[in-house]
């Protein structure tokens, strides 16, 4: 598998030659799906509270006699079925939202990702990518010489001025390789790898 190295005005100035393990692998779109749902449901908190009956604010007297109204018999106003009453089955804070998938389909979901990636053109490599200075309009003049304005940067070496010149730029995402997710491969229209980063990946998914 051939990827596209770039220069720094975002031309193709050679290839680099990458494993066909990690790269050229078919795209798996149910286990992606897979992957992506399950990143997204790990990362979920509980934080939805709802009352119970008796967590709600009621009276334990009886609203009516039990006989002779008309009406249906009714014990205490914190009924689930009354308005204002407590919930049958109310979501808790402790609530587990997390789905469990092996290291190996992991894997292979972000092989088929990046795969997917390089068939359509949206991954591409360079040699190296840093800024002089902690500065955003540094970083965004480099990204937009090299025509890129939606892109996620995987590097080896996150140093401090990359990443203060990244962090205001809404859609720049600058991570190490071992922080490479699943969502962010899919969300942005472009990926960057240094050729460092490139051979950790390798490493990683091999």
């Amino acid at each position: 598998m051939e990827l596209k190295l770039l220069n720094d005005q975002g031309q193709a100035a050679s290839n680099v030659a990458a494993p066909d393990t990690i790269f050229g692998r078919d795209y798996n779109e149910a286990l992606i799906h897979q992957v992506v749902v399950a990143y997204q449901a790990n990362a979920r908190s509980g934080n939805r509270k709802q009352k119970d009956r008796e967590e709600v604010s009621h009276t334990t007297k009886k609203p009516w006699r039990q006989k002779g109204t008309g009406r249906a018999r009714a014990g205490m106003s914190s009924s689930p079925l009354w308005r204002g009453g407590g919930r049958i089955f109310p979501n808790s804070p402790d609530e587990n939202f997390s789905h469990k998938v092996n290291k190996k389909m992991y894997r292979a979901g972000l092989c088929s990702i990046l795969s997917q990636l390089a068939r359509e053109d949206r991954l591409s490599i360079v040699e190296n990518l840093s800024v002089d200075a902690p500065k955003t309009k540094l970083l965004a003049q480099k990204l937009k010489g090299m025509g890129l304005d939606s892109v996620l940067v995987i590097t080896d070496n996150l140093d401090e001025n990359l990443l203060l010149a990244s962090r205001n730029l809404p859609n720049v995402l600058v991570v190490e390789p071992r922080h490479a997710d699943p969502v962010s491969l899919v969300f942005y229209k472009k990926v960057l790898i240094t050729k460092p980063a490139l051979a950790k990946i390798e490493e990683m998914l091999a």
